[in-house]
């Protein structure tokens, strides 16, 4: 393709949307809305490790809770970081 023959998918997207009717687009949402819903459904039986939300991103995983003695320790070796420097600071 040339340089000036070259359009994006996005660019092709907005110039055919801006030409069709209000009932198209209500068709065209709907229809989007059923594959989004067929995906889910897809991810979930298949059990898909990346599944999509309702936006299409990929779910976050979720964050490991760290116990609360972890978390002390970590307290702990912080405050001790800091009293050494304010030690070496005197």
């Amino acid at each position: 393709m040339r340089g000036a023959d070259k359009c994006t998918y996005d660019q092709l997207m907005n110039s055919s949307i801006m030409n069709l009717s209000v009932q198209q687009l209500r068709r065209a949402a709907n229809i989007k809305d059923k594959i989004q819903s067929l995906e889910n459904k897809l991810s979930r039986i298949l059990g898909s490790p990346a599944e999509a939300t309702a936006n299409g991103a990929p779910k976050l995983k979720r964050r490991r809770k760290m116990s609360a003695a972890a978390r002390r320790k970590i307290s702990l070796a912080a405050k001790a970081r800091w009293a050494k420097v304010k030690r070496h600071k005197k």
